[in-house]
């Protein structure tokens, strides 16, 4: 991986390109990212960048975390993630990633959060079937049968359950980016992405593109 940045997430909107083709596409207010520190084979066993997202007042950050940014001399940050760039000895500590690390036409994979449903039923989560909706049917939107009969008279591992929906990290993959505007930061990917708004949205070139 050569290429990566933390976003937030802004919201959708629409496009049109210059053949009139209307795209939706979700706006990403991407970076500066800030290195913090800088991984090395020598000192820690393999070769990574850390970097820093969006300020944070310094009575918020407890005291290995303020040791941690006073030593790389940058401002506290809200975000710390590592990326494993292939070319990590060439960032230094305060080093700034900004959103024209990715360019247009670019193949992205984007992670996030995903919006929580709460606990939704296995109909709702899993599309199982209903029951006939008629006034005598008495089963409605219950999940049904859930195990075997005699053999081997229970349930199997792996049945849908009702259960919490939602609230897990979700990657989609090979979006494209539509657009890049580095004034002001914002990456525009075509599709939806992950997680709601004001979301922490992780950007990394595609895998699979």
């Amino acid at each position: 991986m050569k290429k990566a940045i933390l976003a937030t997430k802004v919201g959708m909107t629409q496009i049109w390109d210059e053949n009139g083709v209307l795209i939706p596409v979700t706006v990403l207010q991407a970076g500066p990212c800030v290195v913090t520190q800088v991984k090395t084979l020598e000192n820690d066993g393999y070769k990574a960048v850390q970097v820093g997202f969006l300020e944070k007042r310094e009575k918020l950050v407890n005291k290995p975390l303020k040791g941690q940014f006073d030593k790389a001399g940058v401002s506290c940050k809200r975000f710390l993630r590592e990326f494993r760039f292939e070319n990590a000895e060439e960032y230094k500590v305060k080093d700034e990633i900004k959103a024209d690390i990715f360019a247009e036409g670019d193949k992205v994979d984007v992670s996030a959060t995903s919006k929580g449903k709460g606990f939704a039923s296995a109909i709702k989560k899993y599309g199982q079937h209903r029951g006939p909706m008629t006034h005598g049917s008495k089963f409605h939107r219950h999940q049904g049968s859930n195990g075997t009969s005699a053999t081997p008279s229970r349930v199997l591992p792996g049945k849908g359950m009702p259960s919490h929906m939602g609230a897990v990290k979700v990657t989609t993959q090979n979006l494209t980016v539509v657009k890049v505007d580095a004034e002001q930061g914002l990456i525009l990917v075509k599709g939806a992405v992950p997680g709601p708004k004001k979301a922490l949205v992780t950007i990394k070139e595609a895998v699979k593109s």
